[in-house]
């Protein structure tokens, strides 16, 4: 039996232009609460993408999806256009919580990100996805690390991403047709709130 695929579509200049001004944007920011440069999860978000069928658009997309929230606003938002096209930064735009300065509330971003998901299209649904599940397993691994220490690094606290994630698998599962991606965030979620009843004891998630 042939097993083999068609060979993927190649990343050519467009993406190397888009590795460089991922660069450029987040050359000095770094994790929440951390010395982890950002750019690492932004190459994380974009190997997830690739590796669950994303085309050279949805790749440079995933580079670029916190570049308006965290880099410029509207500005940058009309340079990735001008750069890379409407689906690059309509895909960018849609993941973006807010491009206000300064951000309106935690609670009032998450509502209404959660709310356009709703009816975002696949492009959208598969970056922001990659990207809640690379920030999931940070968050977990950053709990293993730190304990409950690590929700000081969160406006929002324990209790406030614990609902976040949790709405977010429930309209990833409604919505995305990437089960597989959607099961592992749930996963992640999963163990994780185990791991805090193991670890802080019951009552705590």
């Amino acid at each position: 039996m042939d097993n083999t695929r068609p060979a993927p579509e190649p990343l050519g200049p467009r993406f190397r232009e888009a590795l460089d001004l991922t660069a450029r944007l987040h050359q000095t920011q770094a994790r929440k609460g951390g010395s982890i440069p950002y750019v690492a999860h932004l190459l994380a978000v974009t190997a997830i993408v690739l590796e669950n069928g994303g085309d050279e658009d949805l790749a440079i997309a995933a580079l670029l999806h916190d570049a308006v929230e965290d880099q410029g606003g509207a500005e940058t938002l009309a340079e990735i256009q001008r750069r890379f096209g409407d689906r690059v930064a309509d895909i960018v735009d849609a993941c973006s919580d807010t491009d206000e300065i300064p951000k309106p509330p935690w609670r009032e971003r998450k509502e209404a990100y959660l709310a356009h998901l709703q009816s975002a299209s696949p492009d959208v649904l598969l970056v922001s996805l990659s990207d809640k599940l690379h920030n999931a397993r940070s968050i977990l691994m950053n709990y293993r690390a730190l304990g409950p220490a690590l929700w000081e690094r969160f406006n929002a606290g324990k209790d406030g991403q614990l609902w976040y994630y949790r709405e977010l698998v429930r309209i990833f599962r409604q919505r995305s047709e990437r089960r597989e991606l959607v099961d592992e965030l749930e996963r992640v979620i999963t163990t994780l709130e185990q791991e805090i009843l193991d670890r802080e004891g019951p009552g705590r998630v």
